[in-house]
């Protein structure tokens, strides 16, 4: 990616400190998820399920685990996902995460093959098309494998409940009919979306200055957009 000259004078750091900051943030938090969840989950093999402990390198690729983990990434893609494709052609008055409501935006132009335009974008044709669509179907994907593997380690984690209870196992075709995996995924997605409601309709009347997710402070509660 090339750096602007007038950009160059800062670090790396400073330039990428909202993704350090976040993914710092989120590797830390995770860490802290495995080693709670680890005793936690030892505690319940050894006094509901009469099971012996696991070490941490088995509980990571443990159903315990995985379910947890990606249970809450799927949502979060989920809903990131659909906020980017529906902010496309639904609006909220007054809200700076919606588009304004009249004239064409910026983002609705066709792109241009300028000097410092991206690689599909130069190259035009089925790479452009893709790429045109790319933040969307990306966010879809990663939905997709999270979820396949939270199906995966909710099975898991099930099956070895059965078995340790006595009963027979199920497929993971059974499994996804079952409401203890449904409730898993539903009980995070409603939080998601009432969640993003929240942003949308709040930036209406509140603000945050120095924030690009925020109006201007002086700016009228109708006025729609950043």
């Amino acid at each position: 990616m090339k750096i602007p000259e007038n950009e160059q004078k800062f670090s790396f750091l400073y330039r990428n400190s909202l993704s350090i900051v976040f993914l710092t943030l989120g590797i830390i938090f995770l860490c802290g998820q495995a080693v709670t969840g680890w005793h936690e989950y030892n505690q319940h093999l050894q006094e509901e399920l009469h099971l012996p402990e696991i070490g941490f390198s088995n509980y990571l690729t443990s159903g315990h685990f995985l379910q947890a983990t990606f249970e809450n990434w799927e949502s979060e893609f989920l809903q990131m996902a659909l906020f980017i494709l529906f902010t496309i052609f639904l609006r909220q008055i007054g809200s700076s995460e919606s588009k304004g409501f009249d004239g064409e935006e910026e983002v609705d132009k066709e792109p241009s093959a300028h000097e410092d335009a991206p690689g599909p974008v130069k190259k035009g044709g089925f790479a452009l098309k893709i790429y045109k669509y790319s933040l969307t179907l990306v966010m879809l994907l990663l939905f997709i494998a999270c979820f396949a593997i939270h199906l995966h380690g909710s099975l898991k984690d099930y099956n070895l409940e059965q078995l340790a209870n006595g009963k027979n196992t199920v497929s993971a075709g059974k499994y996804i009919t079952e409401s203890r995996f449904w409730f898993e995924s539903f009980q995070n997605w409603q939080s998601e979306f009432i969640s993003i409601a929240a942003i949308v309709f709040l930036s209406v009347y509140l603000r945050q200055k120095g924030s690009p997710q925020s109006k201007p402070v002086d700016a009228p509660h109708y006025k729609t957009g950043e």
